[in-house]
Protein backbone atom coordinates (compact mmCIF):
# COMPACT_ATOMS: atom_id res chain seq x y z
CA UNK A 1 0.00 0.00 0.00
CA UNK A 2 1.23 3.50 -0.84
CA UNK A 3 0.01 6.56 1.03
CA UNK A 4 0.70 10.16 0.11
CA UNK A 5 0.91 12.48 3.12
CA UNK A 6 0.30 16.09 2.10
CA UNK A 7 0.77 19.11 4.35
CA UNK A 8 -0.29 22.59 3.38
CA UNK A 9 0.79 26.10 4.25
CA UNK A 10 2.80 26.89 7.36
CA UNK A 11 3.12 23.28 8.47
CA UNK A 12 6.81 23.52 7.61
CA UNK A 13 6.93 25.97 10.54
CA UNK A 14 5.88 23.42 13.17
CA UNK A 15 7.88 23.89 16.35
CA UNK A 16 8.03 27.63 15.71
CA UNK A 17 4.47 28.50 14.77
CA UNK A 18 2.08 28.91 17.70
CA UNK A 19 3.58 26.22 19.94
CA UNK A 20 0.67 26.68 22.37
CA UNK A 21 -1.60 25.34 19.59
CA UNK A 22 0.66 22.98 17.60
CA UNK A 23 3.31 21.98 20.15
CA UNK A 24 7.09 22.22 20.03
CA UNK A 25 7.87 19.30 17.71
CA UNK A 26 9.04 20.13 14.19
CA UNK A 27 7.88 19.12 10.73
CA UNK A 28 10.91 16.79 10.55
CA UNK A 29 9.73 15.16 13.80
CA UNK A 30 6.29 14.65 12.23
CA UNK A 31 7.70 13.08 9.07
CA UNK A 32 10.01 10.79 11.06
CA UNK A 33 7.15 9.62 13.29
CA UNK A 34 4.89 8.86 10.33
CA UNK A 35 7.70 7.15 8.40
CA UNK A 36 8.46 4.85 11.34
CA UNK A 37 4.77 3.99 11.75
CA UNK A 38 4.38 3.25 8.04
CA UNK A 39 7.53 1.14 7.89
CA UNK A 40 6.27 -0.98 10.81
CA UNK A 41 2.96 -1.43 8.96
CA UNK A 42 4.55 -2.26 5.59
CA UNK A 43 3.19 0.94 4.06
CA UNK A 44 5.12 2.97 1.52
CA UNK A 45 4.73 6.62 2.51
CA UNK A 46 5.50 9.67 0.39
CA UNK A 47 5.60 13.12 1.97
CA UNK A 48 4.86 16.48 0.42
CA UNK A 49 4.55 19.96 1.91
CA UNK A 50 3.87 23.22 0.11
CA UNK A 51 2.70 26.70 0.94
CA UNK A 52 1.23 27.05 -2.57
CA UNK A 53 -2.30 25.95 -3.40
CA UNK A 54 -1.60 25.08 -7.03
CA UNK A 55 1.37 22.90 -6.05
CA UNK A 56 -0.90 20.97 -3.68
CA UNK A 57 -3.47 20.51 -6.46
CA UNK A 58 -0.72 19.28 -8.80
CA UNK A 59 0.52 16.77 -6.20
CA UNK A 60 -2.99 15.40 -5.66
CA UNK A 61 -3.45 14.99 -9.41
CA UNK A 62 -0.06 13.26 -9.71
CA UNK A 63 -1.21 10.73 -7.11
CA UNK A 64 -3.78 9.37 -9.56
CA UNK A 65 -2.71 5.80 -10.34
CA UNK A 66 0.26 6.15 -7.99
CA UNK A 67 -1.23 6.15 -4.47
CA UNK A 68 -3.76 4.01 -2.66
CA UNK A 69 -4.65 6.71 -0.16
CA UNK A 70 -4.03 10.32 0.75
CA UNK A 71 -3.69 11.86 4.20
CA UNK A 72 -3.99 15.62 3.92
CA UNK A 73 -3.66 18.50 6.31
CA UNK A 74 -4.57 21.41 4.06
CA UNK A 75 -3.74 23.99 6.74
CA UNK A 76 -5.50 27.29 6.09
CA UNK A 77 -6.64 26.03 2.67
CA UNK A 78 -9.09 23.82 4.58
CA UNK A 79 -11.32 26.85 4.93
CA UNK A 80 -10.84 28.45 1.53
CA UNK A 81 -9.92 26.00 -1.21
CA UNK A 82 -12.52 24.62 -3.53
CA UNK A 83 -9.58 23.74 -5.81
CA UNK A 84 -8.28 21.17 -3.30
CA UNK A 85 -11.79 19.77 -2.89
CA UNK A 86 -12.15 19.40 -6.66
CA UNK A 87 -8.70 17.79 -6.98
CA UNK A 88 -9.49 15.14 -4.37
CA UNK A 89 -12.88 14.49 -5.98
CA UNK A 90 -11.24 14.24 -9.41
CA UNK A 91 -8.69 11.56 -8.53
CA UNK A 92 -11.10 9.39 -6.54
CA UNK A 93 -8.37 8.25 -4.13
CA UNK A 94 -9.58 7.52 -0.58
CA UNK A 95 -8.57 10.56 1.45
CA UNK A 96 -8.54 11.40 5.15
CA UNK A 97 -8.40 15.00 6.34
CA UNK A 98 -6.23 15.54 9.42
CA UNK A 99 -5.64 18.51 11.72
CA UNK A 100 -3.21 18.73 14.62
CA UNK A 101 -5.53 21.03 16.54
CA UNK A 102 -9.31 20.88 16.56
CA UNK A 103 -10.55 23.61 14.19
CA UNK A 104 -14.00 23.39 15.73
CA UNK A 105 -12.59 24.66 19.03
CA UNK A 106 -10.86 27.66 17.47
CA UNK A 107 -11.99 30.74 15.55
CA UNK A 108 -15.40 30.59 13.90
CA UNK A 109 -14.01 30.67 10.34
CA UNK A 110 -11.96 27.51 11.01
CA UNK A 111 -15.15 25.47 11.47
CA UNK A 112 -15.70 25.41 7.68
CA UNK A 113 -13.89 22.69 5.75
CA UNK A 114 -14.39 22.49 2.01
CA UNK A 115 -12.15 19.47 1.51
CA UNK A 116 -14.11 17.44 4.07
CA UNK A 117 -16.82 16.96 1.44
CA UNK A 118 -14.48 14.67 -0.51
CA UNK A 119 -12.90 12.85 2.45
CA UNK A 120 -13.90 9.54 3.94
CA UNK A 121 -13.01 10.76 7.44
CA UNK A 122 -11.59 13.65 9.44
CA UNK A 123 -9.19 13.30 12.36
CA UNK A 124 -8.74 16.45 14.41
CA UNK A 125 -7.36 17.60 17.71
CA UNK A 126 -5.14 14.56 18.31
CA UNK A 127 -1.78 16.17 17.67
CA UNK A 128 0.75 14.39 15.51
CA UNK A 129 -0.81 11.04 16.44
CA UNK A 130 -3.85 12.03 14.38
CA UNK A 131 -1.81 11.35 11.25
CA UNK A 132 -1.21 7.77 12.42
CA UNK A 133 -4.94 7.32 13.02
CA UNK A 134 -5.63 8.64 9.51
CA UNK A 135 -3.12 6.20 8.00
CA UNK A 136 -4.64 3.32 9.93
CA UNK A 137 -8.12 4.29 8.73
CA UNK A 138 -6.90 4.05 5.12
CA UNK A 139 -5.03 0.81 5.72
CA UNK A 140 -8.02 -0.88 7.34
CA UNK A 141 -10.61 0.39 4.83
Amino acid sequence: MKILVINGPNLNMLGIREPQVYGSKTYADLVNMIAAHCKAQGIDAEFYQSNHEGDLVDKIQQAYGNADGIVINPGAYTHTSIALLDAVKSVGIPTVEVHISDPDEREEFRKVSYIRLACKATVKGKGFEGYLEAIDLLKNA
